[in-house]
């Protein structure tokens, strides 16, 4: 590349130290948000849709991207759940002995995954669903993506392979995979690999401001958000919220729940307080 010539994804500064020809620090420009003809609601009830079928069988992956706090893993969760699957993630919940079926249950996986982990977490589900709930590591290293490519090949025999030193008697070199996998992560679409995207079906729930509180009064209205709570704490909550819309340091269902609780229990300065918390 020429010198002088900035790398894509950024922009230089105009401020040079005219003396020593400091480096220039490059700024990260943020893509703007891509406008869709269907609302977030409806794209919402997309993901609801692709993983319904997956859940069927009928699609081998999904792909969920978007900013977090407005419902991602909610959405995903409950599809599975009123589909009739079981979620097994935390063992303990199971009496010791119990039968369950692999192929109507799913597991989430959260934090960070190796590619030795990932391969154990494939082979352990290996004909159940698996929820990738930001756990960006596994779209990251490059031996996890292969595992993952071949998990989600679209051939009739989806084969893995581990042929590195195993040093567990527990796991094969090899098995077949009739699982299903479902990625929710923050990051942009962009920012996945490829070749996992194409192998998938994939929703971008990335939203503007307005989108944002556009979700956040639907889950308000359907009565499932913070059921504990009063509807007119949780009203004035999004309505405070909605006309700080702009300043909020995240604009997410997690401000909306300190603000409900700011709201019942903060008297009659609740509003100046919920503003210098949210806003700073």
């Amino acid at each position: 590349m020429p010198r002088g010539v900035p790398k894509a994804g950024f922009r230089m500064t105009k401020n040079r130290i005219a003396s020593g020809g400091a480096p220039i620090v490059p700024q990260t420009v943020h893509a703007p948000v891509v406008e869709s003809r269907f609302t977030i609601n409806q794209r919402f009830g997309f993901v609801s849709d692709m993983v319904m079928m997956l859940a069927r069988g009928d699609q081998a992956s999904v792909v969920v991207t978007g900013p977090g706090g407005l419902g991602k893993s909610f959405t995903v969760t409950k599809a599975l759940a009123d589909i009739g699957m079981t979620d097994v993630s935390l063992v303990d919940d199971f009496a010791v002995g119990s039968t369950l079926n692999s192929k109507k249950s799913f597991r989430v996986i959260k934090g960070y995954s190796t590619p030795k982990g990932l391969y154990r977490t494939l082979y352990e589900n290996r004909e159940g669903v698996i929820v990738f709930d930001d756990c960006d590591s596994v779209l990251k290293d490059p031996t996890s993506l292969n595992l993952l490519k071949g998990a989600l090949d679209s051939y009739s025999r989806r084969i893995i392979s581990w042929r590195a030193d195993m040093r567990d008697e527990e796991l094969p070199t090899s098995f077949e995979f009739k699982g299903r996998v479902v990625f929710i992560s923050n990051l942009a679409s962009t920012q996945i690999d490829q070749a996992i995207i194409t192998r998938s079906m994939a929703v971008d729930l990335t939203m503007t401001n307005d989108q944002k509180i556009e979700r956040m009064r639907h889950l308000l209205d359907s009565g499932e958000f913070m059921p504990e709570f009063d509807m007119v704490h949780k009203v004035d909550a999004m309505n405070l919220i909605d006309s700080l819309k702009d300043s909020v340091k995240e604009l997410s269902l997690r401000t909306l729940i300190q603000v409900t609780k700011i709201r019942k229990s903060a008297g009659s300065n609740w509003r100046n307080l919920a503003e210098y918390t949210i806003c700073g």
